[in-house]
């Protein structure tokens, strides 16, 4: 019998393989991983955080950089749970913990992702909307405080350029 979840916690040294590990799995290739080895190298992730399984190992994962600009935003990529434990409410505990954070905090977060899912987990399309991207817009959503659309030019690591 394999045990649910513990909680979200920050990665610990020695657990990089094991995020590898699972961004493969999660992506099928090596371009996540390639990105995190990157934002690593170049000490541009602000935090990562990994959803340990019993009985399983890391089960998920996601990394969290810092904008170019605007000054203090961060950016969520990439975002991964194990394909055999998805579609079981994970991601959206895990994430749903992270905006809450960012609406406490005062701090917006951005994803590039599927509205659908981003915006169950509380991330918002209409937040985003007046944002520059080099990215689609149309796949762009904002978590923080309140209910205001900032009209901000997101300029990413330069790590992304690669994706």
């Amino acid at each position: 019998m394999v045990r649910g979840p513990d909680f979200c916690r920050e990665m610990r040294r020695g657990e990089e393989a094991a995020v590898s590990d699972l961004l493969r799995a999660a992506f099928g290739g090596e371009d996540e991983v390639r990105l995190v080895e990157t934002l690593r190298k170049k000490q541009q992730i602000a935090g990562e955080m990994v959803l340990p399984w019993q009985d399983f190992g890391i089960a998920g994962y996601y990394a969290l950089s810092g904008f170019v600009q605007p000054k203090g935003w961060l950016c969520l990529a990439p975002v991964a749970i194990h394909p055999e434990l998805q579609g079981q409410g994970n991601g959206k505990r895990m994430l749903g913990l992270l905006t809450e954070w960012a609406r406490i905090s005062c701090r917006y977060i951005v994803v590039l992702g599927e509205p659908d899912f981003y915006s169950k987990c509380g991330f918002n399309l209409a937040q985003a909307a007046q944002l520059t991207s080099p990215y689609p817009i149309t796949h762009t959503l904002l978590a923080g405080p309140g209910s205001d659309v900032p009209k901000e030019t997101l300029i990413y690591p330069k790590a992304f350029e690669s994706l």
